[in-house]
C-alpha cells in the first residue's frame, strides 16, 4: 500500500513498511472515533441549551471540551508521524 507525501510541494506516492502501514492505520482510527465522540458531545452540549439545567448544562460542557482536547491531541499525532515519515520510511520506496 502506498501513501501520499507532501504538503504544500509536489506530492509524491511512497510505499511504507508494513509497521508504518499498521501505525497510520491506528491513528487514522483513532482520530476518526475522537471526531465521532467529539461530535456527539457538541450534539449533547447544543440539545442541552434550552432542556437541561445550568449544572447538567456544565457537564454537558465539559465533556465537549475533554473530547476536543483528545481530538486535537490525536490530530497532532497523526500530523507528527506524518512529518517523521514524509519520505517514507528507512525501507521506502518512492513511485514517481
Amino acid at each position: 500500500m502506498s501513501a501520499v507525501v507532501g504538503v504544500g510541494r509536489r506530492r509524491q506516492a511512497v510505499l511504507l513498511s508494513r509497521r508504518c502501514l499498521v501505525v497510520l492505520g491506528g491513528l487514522q482510527e483513532s482520530v476518526q472515533q475522537l471526531r465521532l465522540q467529539r461530535a456527539e458531545a457538541l450534539r449533547l452540549v447544543q440539545a442541552s441549551r434550552h432542556a437541561a439545567t445550568a449544572q447538567a448544562q456544565r457537564e454537558f460542557w465539559l465533556e465537549f471540551v475533554w473530547a476536543h482536547q483528545e481530538y486535537r491531541a490525536a490530530v497532532s499525532r497523526l500530523a507528527r508521524f506524518c512529518l517523521q515519515y514524509e519520505g517514507g520510511s528507512r525501507r521506502a520506496v518512492r513511485i514517481d
